[in-house]
């Protein structure tokens, strides 16, 4: 049952939406913790140390996290591997250029797929940057205020997060009321509440990320 429910189209996308609700309200819990940069080098190491600790004496030592970061992976796996066969499936249905032109989508709606590889890519990037410290020259363990403050000095730091945030900001405004439709919870009388709770955390996560850039390049956060 399971592997005809992943064959079809609509278990795809369902499968698409239900990966893509549980990465949202990952980014929701991910912006609020960010912005405890603002409160100093203290309160925010102290909350990167409490991450490693949730749970104990059940849990042990990082347990929970590597439990949060395991769901983590397998969401965006489930999205992306969805995406590109519905992607694929989608151009094999339709193999010729429409005789008259679609109607004029909108600008998210066009990127979605172009959105979804940057922030892809974005996501390794940002590991390797603040997480293992690969790729992050002075990097220190064990002192994330100054790692995020180390990597918002740079221009190219900078540069890679904002544009990864407006992707972001682009794939949560559609992509959230895609889910609702899939999930059936659309309808013709809610669909303005809808898209405007899309656009309202669109908007939130996108000046809540790109914030702390901006506190460090302005010197707010230093």
């Amino acid at each position: 049952m399971a592997r005809t429910v992943w064959d079809s189209t609509v278990g795809k996308k369902t499968v698409m939406a239900v990966s893509g609700l549980i990465m949202l309200l990952y980014l929701v819990v991910h912006m609020i913790g960010n912005l405890k940069i603002f409160f100093g080098a203290g309160e925010f190491n102290h909350y990167a140390h409490w991450l490693r600790t949730v749970g104990e004496p059940f849990m042990h030592y990082e347990w929970t996290l590597w439990l949060v970061r395991i769901v983590l992976v397998v969401a965006v796996v489930a999205h992306a591997t969805s995406a590109y066969q519905l992607s694929r499936r989608d151009i094999r249905a339709r193999p010729s250029k429409y005789v008259h032109k679609k109607p004029r989508a909108s600008y998210a709606t066009r990127t979605m797929r172009w959105g979804g590889i940057i922030l892809g890519l974005f996501i390794v990037w940002h590991i390797l940057d603040l997480t293992t410290g690969t790729v992050h020259p002075g990097f220190q363990a064990g002192h994330p205020y100054q790692n995020v403050v180390d990597t918002f000095s740079t221009w190219y730091g900078n540069v890679v997060y904002i544009v990864a945030m407006l992707a972001l900001g682009l794939h949560v405004r559609h992509g959230f009321w895609s889910a609702a439709q899939t999930l059936g919870v659309g309808s013709r009388a809610r669909d303005r509440a809808l898209k405007t709770v899309a656009n309202a955390l669109a908007l939130l996560l996108t000046a809540g990320f790109i914030a702390v850039p901006v506190g460090v390049m302005t010197g707010l956060v230093s």
